[in-house]
């Protein structure tokens, strides 16, 4: 996750780094661990990573399995826990679950369409005791309910969003870029102030579950370029404006980079240290830093991985599947620097984004070590020989196109 509002703001208000500093430093205690407790969804949207359904899964973790992993991951030092699904309301126990998540110290995300926030259930949400709930949104009402392929999920989406604000939640928007909510962006910007949302988050497009059938959807590279642009200059905004709300991005670290190029033109004296900044915070984390729990307790890189088993919480303690692996690509996504190939092998921003997404390379590729094709900058952006690609549309969207 890149912190879009942390960085923006240090360039108004600069501060020298500590001595010593420079280089990746950022060394948690243990990852934080996105939880798919369950795979039974109320909606089916297109881009689902977990492939969801409204049906039972088989053979999910019961209360007392999910207390046990709970513990385990204390101990292993895991900061933050994000629990999601399918649909984690469609889970009977998931209040018991989040009670015991916060009595142990964890901070608890919850990871929500909304459809199912209710004032029948607003009260327990609120005494649960969530540091943050987020809600998906996938552009405004027409193009949200049909991603969702539900009429009425964007009201009931944002009758959420004003539930969670009168109980005192931070709630936050989250959206995937594609090229059919790419021109609705303004729009959606505007909503958060509207409706007074706490943080905000663009997800860039990523090839698992069916984000993988819907790739030829992805956000073409000018467009993410615009679209990074106006949230930058959208976040600047509020903040010389004294509004600081939190704009967060996700599943493509050239975002990093790309900020870095912004700056460039607007804080040319501050350019230096913000690149020292996201040296520090490394980029990709996938394997490292970032942990994914199925809704059957098996562990992988990160959600998008769910074609790669590091093993079940059910048969070892996470924190020996996490610590002492030695699968072949957790290797390699903790070696420094990872060894990526093509363009991100040669790119001079390796060490602010870390490889960017080894999933999208793996899908296209069949290589996770490949260069990412979701990267937006161009070759002379970062420093690579060869023409100046990366401003028109992906390659296989100009392959679906031309067919």
């Amino acid at each position: 996750m890149f912190r879009v509002t942390r960085y923006i703001k240090t360039l108004l208000e600069p501060t020298p780094l500590a001595l010593g500093t420079g280089g990746p430093a950022r060394k948690p205690p243990g990852p934080v661990v996105i939880w798919n407790l369950i795979r039974r969804c109320n909606l089916t949207c297109k881009h689902c990573y977990t492939v969801s359904a409204d049906i039972d899964f088989k053979g999910e973790l019961s209360t007392d399995e999910v207390f046990t992993v709970l513990d385990n991951l204390k101990t292993c030092r895991v900061p933050a826990l994000i629990l999601s699904g399918g649909e984690p309301l469609m889970r009977p126990d998931i209040f018991e679950i989040s009670r015991r998540a916060k009595e142990l110290g964890f901070y608890t995300g919850l990871s929500t369409n909304g459809t199912l926030i209710t004032e029948e259930n607003i009260a327990e949400i609120a005494a649960a005791g969530y540091d943050y709930v987020g809600i998906s949104i996938d552009g405004l009402e027409a193009t949200h309910d049909v991603f969702r392929q539900r009429q009425g999920a964007f009201r009931e989406s944002m009758h959420a969003v004003a539930l969670c604000k009168a109980h005192g939640i931070k709630v936050g928007l989250r959206t995937t870029l594609t090229q059919h909510n790419y021109e609705e962006l303004p729009r959606i910007l505007e909503l958060l102030d509207e409706h007074d949302v706490d943080k905000f988050y663009l997800s860039h497009l990523n090839y698992g579950g069916r984000g993988h059938r819907h790739r030829k959807q992805d956000a073409w590279y000018q467009m993410t370029r615009d679209a990074m642009t106006m949230l930058f200059d959208h976040c600047l905004s509020e903040l010389e404006r004294g509004i600081e709300r939190e704009y967060v991005t996700g599943n493509n670290d050239a975002d990093g980079p790309f900020l870095l190029q912004w700056a460039q033109s607007r804080f040319p004296d501050q350019v230096e240290t913000l690149r020292q900044r996201l040296e520090q915070w490394g980029g990709n984390a996938s394997g490292e830093n970032i942990a994914n729990i199925d809704n059957l307790g098996v562990v992988h890189p990160d959600t998008f991985w769910w074609d790669h088993s590091l093993g079940n919480v059910r048969d070892t303690p996470f924190s020996r599947i996490w610590r002492d692996t030695q699968d072949p690509l957790m290797l390699g996504m903790r070696q420094h620097p990872r060894p990526v190939k093509g363009r991100c092998g040669e790119c001079r921003y390796l060490a602010i984004c870390n490889g960017n997404t080894r999933v999208r390379a793996w899908k296209v590729s069949g290589d996770p070590w490949e260069e990412d094709p979701g990267c937006y900058l161009t070759n002379e952006e970062i420093g690579v020989r060869g023409d100046a690609r990366r401003v028109d549309a992906p390659a296989h969207v100009i392959q679906a196109v031309e067919l």
